[in-house]
């Protein structure tokens, strides 16, 4: 999926005038942590990858040309950069929103990760 899908997919989910139901990931502005029984597999249906094709590794860069930080509300959605590049997109089937979900491996542990899709601040 491209930067310009995902926008797309992010505006007319916004466009559809539904009031942002009760499921927790669009509360998330950033990226916040969760346990996988906490995902809401009922409402959330997957759209795609933003991983590109034929990439193994995508690279850890991040993207911040204004100063913002990994964890700030206002960060850009860059879907060349991490952790976008290692996203899913999924779009809440009760309200039509999107939302980004990747997992953290670290030497010795997994943190699944989800934040909601900002459509005024997806770049590529």
């Amino acid at each position: 999926m491209t930067a310009d899908d995902l926008k797309q997919l992010a505006e007319a989910g916004n466009r559809r005038g539904n009031p942002v139901c009760g499921s927790w990931p669009h509360r998330a502005a950033a990226w916040e942590s969760f346990t996988e029984d906490r995902w809401p597999t009922d409402l959330m249906q997957p759209l795609g990858t933003l991983r590109a094709d034929g990439v193994d590794e995508p690279v850890f860069e991040e993207f911040h040309p204004h100063g913002t930080r990994y964890d700030s509300v206002g960060a850009p959605i860059s879907v060349a950069h991490f952790p976008f590049n290692r996203c899913d997109v999924y779009r809440c089937t009760a309200c039509a929103r999107l939302v980004l979900r990747y997992t953290e491996f670290g030497g010795y542990y997994v943190d699944h990760r989800a934040r909601r899709v900002d459509a005024a601040l997806v770049s590529g």
